[in-house]
């Protein structure tokens, strides 16, 4: 049990925590409803119910690092909402991978800085197998080598990260994750994707259960 100076220091150190926790949330937060809402989103979703769904390409997602980890997620959340997706790695694509694109797919390239070298390299393969091959890329600089070349840039509006040391991705993936999420709710609503279309890909679990209505919720 603490006592005296040790339980006054705790304390303190209580608050200090709960104040330094309460000032990650804010920023984060801001950066969210700092994202750029223009009509770039609005491209971009048309070019993937175009792609996709109408022309049933299927919607190729890829990034580096921690943000190859975010495409990973965004294209298995596309893939559950009626928008076939599969994630590439970069690296891999040099290795042969690169052959899982086909005609009418459209690439979803996440780069914080926009001048990462493998997805640069990736853009560079991937137009030498199609020259018709498009991308949307999400970045913080609109005016990065990924996003001048690209069909439409979403930018995450340069969060500055909340990492102490202002270096490991953290705002800007909250960001980044946001974005997709944004172009997945969208996309639903301009294909009518339903509750009986999303019980038919969802099959086991909780949410399953769910989409079927065998769990009633209050």
């Amino acid at each position: 049990m603490l006592r005296g100076a040790g339980r006054i220091t705790h304390f303190f150190g209580n608050l200090y925590m709960i104040d330094s926790i309460k000032d990650i949330l804010r920023r984060e937060a801001e950066a969210v409803l700092n994202i750029p809402v223009t009509d770039a989103f609005e491209k971009a979703v048309a070019l993937i119910v175009e792609q996709v769904h109408v022309k049933k390409g299927k919607l190729v997602t890829s990034g580096m690092g921690k943000a190859g980890q975010i495409a990973a997620n965004i294209a298995t959340t596309f893939c559950s909402t009626g928008i076939p997706a599969v994630f590439l790695h970069p690296s891999e694509a040099q290795h042969g991978d690169l052959g899982i694109l086909q005609k009418n797919d459209l690439l979803l390239l996440i780069s914080n800085s926009g001048k990462t070298r493998e997805i640069v390299e990736l853009t560079n393969l991937a137009h030498n197998l199609d020259p018709e091959l498009k991308y949307i890329v999400i970045t913080s600089d609109p005016e990065s080598p990924l996003a001048e070349k690209s069909d439409i840039c979403l930018s995450t509006g340069r969060p500055a990260e909340v990492c102490v040391l202002g270096l490991t991705p953290t705002t800007s993936t909250t960001a980044m994750t946001v974005i997709g999420d944004i172009l997945v709710v969208e996309t639903m609503k301009r294909t009518g994707f339903t509750r009986e279309d999303y019980s038919k890909r969802h099959h086991g679990g909780y949410l399953g259960k769910k989409s079927r209505g065998e769990i009633c919720e209050k």
